[in-house]
């Protein structure tokens, strides 16, 4: 709205974060974090209360109720510079779990299209994350996301696999396909080869900067992604396992809120099997 005066150093439109457009009380602790818009009416319609509280350039937030956990789902557009924003300004909301349900190209055979991949950490291959903090900071999930993630894709009977990702900032030359005219450096060439060796599983675009940002400001993160493509047997098939990852993100939020009520009413900061094993016995 134009003639609206604010602050430059934290920008707000009536009282909602500037990009978007989402105030205190219109989002969940619990936020899943699709890139497409699209893919948020997608998440939401499992659930069993959802009203759309946002839609402002490439951010649609959703929120409402998945089996009794409060839940929203906020779109990033593509790429960690949009998705850090959305970080950004869902924490100061009051957001304090988050989880990446995206799309992803497998870079090792066995990883196959229609799979999940569960990120357990990224190599910082963008830019954006390197804005926060020096590159040697490591891009890690946090482990009680990743346990719930896993939780999830077994209850479901969905196949998964579990591992490090590599995020980049460039579909093309970044993950080693060529660009316009066939352009390639050396580097490009080899960059698949060299993350194969490492056993990296995948490329993706956001992952790096969500666990870097959730980790400097104490929140969790996760990220949960479906196989589209395979750089091994250069396959690739439009949504494959979307459905299955938006299942398991879902699910996995639910997880989280019933471990958290656990650690909240025995007075403990983290999870751990023990924990939940003598509070499960006792029921």
């Amino acid at each position: 709205m134009s003639g609206v005066t604010t602050s430059a150093k934290a920008p707000v439109v009536e009282g909602k974060v500037y990009h978007l457009r989402v105030g205190p009380g219109d989002v969940a602790p619990y936020v899943l974090l699709p890139g497409d818009p699209d893919r948020v009416p997608r998440i939401s319609k499992y659930w069993d209360e959802v009203r759309e509280v946002a839609r402002h350039r490439e951010y649609v937030t959703h929120t409402g109720k998945y089996k009794g956990a409060p839940i929203s789902a906020t779109s990033t557009g593509i790429g960690c510079p949009a998705a850090a924003i959305a970080i950004e300004e869902l924490l100061r909301v009051g957001a304090h779990t988050f989880i990446r349900v995206g799309t992803t190209g497998a870079i090792q055979r066995e990883v196959k299209v229609g799979d999940l991949v569960i990120s357990v950490g990224a190599v910082r291959l963008d830019g954006t994350s390197k804005q926060y903090v020096m590159p040697e900071y490591p891009a890690v999930a946090h482990f009680e996301v990743v346990l719930a993630l896993i939780q999830a894709a077994e209850e479901l009977g969905v196949r998964y696999h579990v591992g490090v990702t590599a995020t980049t900032d460039s579909f093309y030359t970044g993950q080693g396909r060529p660009g316009y005219g066939g352009y390639m450096l050396s580097w490009m060439k080899n960059i698949i080869p060299d993350l194969q060796a490492a056993r990296v599983l995948n490329f993706e675009m956001e992952a790096a900067t969500i666990f870097t940002l959730a980790n400097i400001y104490g929140a969790r993160a996760g990220a949960v992604c479906a196989v589209l493509a395979n750089r091994v047997t250069d396959e690739f098939v439009v949504d494959a396992g979307v459905e299955d990852c938006i299942r398991v993100a879902n699910e996995a939020v639910k997880i989280l809120y019933e471990w958290d009520k656990v650690k909240e009413e025995l007075g403990k900061k983290y999870l751990y099997p023990a924990l939940l094993l003598r509070y499960f016995m006792k029921k």
